[in-house]
């Protein structure tokens, strides 16, 4: 009967008791928690409740299988609605899913185990999708909660009660000391473990994507990036920062327009740029972005240097060779707006007047007007011309808004003849339509624009809510020139100058500012300290020691001496917290040493019995008081007595002398 042996062994398992099964649901549910707060929102609060309720209805009894396949199936729906594809969110769904389930079919104190062992995969698949200090905290906590359940088991297991809030508390307190001992070997290990430049294997793609610029651009498709407040990146100045007016942060440049979307060039998009030393003011920084999975890098305009990992593209656009996985830091330096490319190649002056057949027939008509009223000449004055004009007309006759309705075939039309409406989408997609028509190269440009100064630490915040596009024209002798149409009409809403846009401002009040403030330069010490610690780092670790460039193999070495001793000192503070922790054990060895001491040692072979024979053949009198007391300890050590019963006998141990 082998297929029925898994079954007899569960069956042996005995059943879980009340305390240890409050504690492994207590458990499960904080090693989840990390996890659902970093799953999309619908599918974090529906799992959720999920297994609030899976978890009440077995408390008793395991429900029938028919509704755990209900349940399961209907998880399974909710992650394809929400997190279609294959990718780190579905794979974290459906191991939030299984995880919820899996208390129905809890019974045995092997069925906890096993519990416990598969829900500590969840605060490690949390950190797949967020490194930060709220996660870390949360996977302590599940952990420790871990360890007492478990602890608790075991103690079941071995029919040991534990009632009573002193003995729960000296439960808590063994597990704090095993987290402990174990402190300085993972501290050792994220120190001093060799760290590789770039990882063994790539994560998947996440479903579900990051907020942040991507590589095309539909006018009223920003919207949920412009409401949502989240960090973009975090910037640090090595010297007087530029004024705020000239704060664009340089993203991706758009060339390609279908009618409708913009997009970059994709045969161009990683081609690097000739260097030139460009002149003009220059400002010296380091930039933090936040994690996009992609390899865009945001700078301020324009891009003069960047590290070796990085380069600039044919459009002043910065790309990293690695993508953006993790919190990174770059050390950048940009000029104020200068000449930049004086000569314009045929290839690229193509792409740059290219507009799509029968979209927009009144803005091209518009834009061939004007180019025929203003003529042409050699010097880009009409040129010049012509874009003042059109950012006249938007200044005297637009207005600034985020209440838009969905664009139509013809948007362009729409918003520069009928609407009149939008925000920097609208303002640069339309501009750069009726600049080609006019016969002028331009291209949309889109980033960030402004900032937000932390008065603690000194560094600007970009936040998301900070995207904007604006527009780049081509003029003679002159090169590509920044044009912002969107702040001829609104120009506190560019640079994030209004003050119920301060972070940390709710309304008219504000009290939480200072705290967003403190929360920021942490998140910012966390990324710093924790998140950026990379090889290059590790590197210089131990620089302040005399040891420049320790490498490899040094840090292999000196990592193994530190392992081999916090091993050892773990083991010597277990072995003596074993000695020490059994009351009945300690008053035995103390009995030991006086004996030893007249030199009647004890054995470490010799059995308690064995030892009081031995003494009483020398020494009759004491060796027969001996003897009552090694068959009382022995008794107590493998037969159990009770507590007055063990009182008396620590009490006759401590009292006895040779």
């Amino acid at each position: 009967m082998p297929e029925f042996r898994p079954l007899l062994a569960r069956l042996k398992s005995p059943p879980m008791q009340v305390r240890g099964r409050a504690l492994v649901l207590l458990a499960t549910a904080a090693c989840l928690l990390p996890l659902l707060l970093q799953l999309p929102r619908e599918l974090g609060i529906g799992f959720g409740v999920a297994a609030v309720l899976v978890a009440a209805v077995s408390w008793r009894r395991v429900p029938p299988m028919l509704l755990r396949l209900l349940v399961g199936i209907g998880m399974i729906v909710a992650i394809a609605a929400v997190a279609p594809g294959v990718g780190r969110d579905t794979a974290c769904a459906v191991l939030a899913a299984m995880l919820a389930l899996k208390p129905s079919e809890t019974v045995s104190l092997r069925d906890g185990r096993s519990l416990v062992g598969f829900a500590l995969f969840a605060p490690f698949a949390a950190f797949l999708l967020d490194q930060g200090p709220a996660s870390l905290l949360l996977a302590l906590l599940a952990m420790l909660a871990a360890l007492l359940a478990l602890q608790q088991l075991a103690h079941d297991e071995a029919e040991v009660r534990m009632p009573g809030a002193a003995q729960a508390w000296q439960a808590t307190a063994g597990v704090f000391k095993l987290v402990l001992l174990g402190l300085p070997l993972a501290l050792a290990a994220f120190w001093l473990f060799p760290r590789l430049p770039t990882p063994l294997w790539g994560l998947p793609e996440r479903v579900v994507a990051r907020p942040g610029l991507s590589d095309s651009m539909t006018p009223g498709g920003w919207l949920d990036l412009m409401n949502d407040d989240s960090p973009a990146a975090r910037v640090q100045f090595f010297g007087p920062a530029p004024p705020q007016h000239q704060m664009y942060w340089r993203g991706p440049v758009l060339w390609d327009f279908d009618g409708r979307t913009w997009h970059q060039l994709k045969q161009w998009r990683f081609q690097q740029a000739i260097p030139k030393r460009l002149k003009g003011p220059a400002w010296d920084y380091v930039i933090e972005p936040e994690p996009t999975e992609g390899r865009q890098l945001i700078t301020l305009d324009l891009p003069d240097q960047v590290p070796k990992d990085a380069f600039i593209s044919h459009d002043y656009s910065v790309y990293s060779v690695m993508p953006l996985n993790n919190v990174s830091r770059w050390r950048m330096r940009s000029l104020a707006a200068t000449t930049v490319d004086p000569q314009l190649p045929p290839i690229l002056r193509m792409h740059a007047l290219q507009l799509p057949r029968g979209f927009n027939p009144r803005t091209i008509a518009l834009g061939r007007q004007w180019r025929r009223e203003a003529g042409t000449d050699a010097t880009g004055n009409a040129d010049a011309a012509i874009a003042n004009r059109a950012l006249a007309m938007i200044r005297r006759e637009f207005a600034y808004t985020l209440n838009v309705p969905l664009a139509g075939r013809n948007e362009i039309d729409d918003f520069l003849f009928d609407r009149k409406q939008g925000y920097c989408e609208h303002f640069s997609s339309a501009f750069v339509v009726l600049m080609r028509a006019a016969g002028i190269p331009s291209r949309v440009v889109t980033g960030y624009a402004g900032g937000y100064r932390n008065p603690i630490g000194d560094y600007w915040l970009v936040l998301n809510s900070d995207a904007h596009a604006w527009a780049e024209v081509w003029l003679p002798r002159r090169g590509w020139v920044r044009v912002d149409p969107t702040a001829a009409v609104a120009p506190e809403r560019v640079f994030d100058t209004l003050a119920d846009r301060q972070p940390g401002r709710i309304g008219g009040f504000d009290g939480l500012v200072p705290m967003f403030n403190a929360s920021d330069w942490m998140r910012r010490g966390w990324n710093d300290f924790v998140l950026g610690f990379n090889a290059q780092r590790q590197q210089r670790l131990l620089s302040p020691l005399g040891l420049e460039r320790i490498g490899s193999r040094g840090l292999i070495l000196l990592f193994a001496v530190i392992a081999a001793l916090a091993l050892g000192w773990m083991g010597w503070l277990l072995a003596r917290g074993e000695r020490e922790q059994d009351p009945l054990l300690r008053a035995w060895h103390r009995l030991g040493r006086r004996y030893a001491r007249r030199g009647q040692a004890r054995g470490m072979h010799e059995p308690a019995e064995a030892w009081a024979e031995r003494v009483a053949a020398d020494v009759p009198r004491a060796g027969e008081h001996l003897r009552a007391l090694s068959g009382r300890f022995s008794a107590a050590r493998y037969a159990g007595i009770g507590p007055a019963e063990l009182r008396r006998l620590l009490r006759d141990l401590a009292a006895h002398r040779p």
